[in-house]
């Protein structure tokens, strides 16, 4: 009598994840089921199943979806002196600054903060050209993979990136950091401030990009919506309500003439939101 074969719907998530890469298959959707049983029997923990999620997201995102539009961006005209630009450098706190020539869409380099150091203390800093101390600039298409990008951060060591529209013209930055946090979640640091414009980015005329942790009176006041907030605090929370359960990446669902895109989160919550008028 042969031995009685274990039905597949009885395979532990082990079976079921040495069956995924022994097939080879090209199935993301599968894996994160996996990963989030793995989650549910504590096999790993909520933050390691976020994180994995995070990883296997952003090969699905693009430039643009997480990008420092060009309205939000410091930027240091080559013309001005130290004493014209150094209040933007001491108030924005940055790191890295683009700088811009005679046109709006011409990048001559990438001014570095630490930098300016030396210069602060030279007397004769007035004769300083600011060219002499640029970096050279990299740009990135805002159609660019994520996980694309972040392999060439790492490989060039570069930790900005210039993002060009398809006319060429500047549409915002992105950082390393940017990309990092899709992974890990936010990085917040001593100069982060919590600015209701940060809930919101600009991506087109008619899209926005918005953080779930957006509250819904600033998201009515920037739409001009009357979502009620007796029940939530969030934007998030209300489209979380109307899909019923956490939504994953790519799934859509239209409140009250906006159409509401998932484009970031994990298996507990929704991080990013792609909005647009219906």
């Amino acid at each position: 009598m042969s031995e009685e074969r274990p039905n597949s719907q009885n395979k532990t998530w082990l079976d079921k994840l040495s069956t995924f890469f022994s097939d080879d298959p090209n199935d993301r959707h599968d894996l994160k089921e996996i990963l989030r049983e793995a989650a549910e029997r504590n096999v790993v923990d909520s933050e390691t199943l976020s994180t994995l999620e995070g990883a296997l997201q952003i090969s699905d995102m693009q430039v643009r979806d997480i990008m420092v539009p060009r309205s939000q961006m410091v930027c240091i005209k080559s013309e001005d002196s130290i004493k014209e630009f150094l209040p933007s450098v001491i108030e924005s706190a940055h790191s890295r600054f683009p700088v811009l020539g005679e046109g709006k869409d011409e990048v001559l380099g990438v001014l570095l903060a630490k930098d300016l150091l030396p210069l602060i203390l030279n007397e004769q800093r007035e004769d300083f050209n600011i060219t002499d101390i640029l970096r050279s600039a990299t740009f990135v298409p805002e159609s660019k993979r994520l996980n694309i990008l972040l392999k060439e951060f790492r490989a060039t060591r570069n930790h900005m990136a210039i993002v060009a529209d398809e006319f060429g013209g500047i549409a915002g930055i992105v950082t390393i950091e940017d990309v990092l946090e899709q992974i890990v979640g936010e990085i917040e640091d001593e100069h982060d401030q919590e600015d209701d414009d940060s809930f919101i980015k600009e991506l087109d005329h008619d899209v926005r990009m918005v953080k779930a942790l957006t509250p819904i009176e600033d998201f009515n006041h920037h739409f001009g919506t009357k979502f009620d907030d007796k029940e939530f605090d969030t934007i998030g929370g209300i489209v979380v309500q109307h899909f019923g359960r956490v939504p994953e990446c790519d799934e859509a669902i239209t409140i009250k003439k906006w159409r509401f895109k998932i484009v970031n989160g994990n298996a507990r919550r929704i991080n990013l939101m792609e909005v647009t008028p219906v």
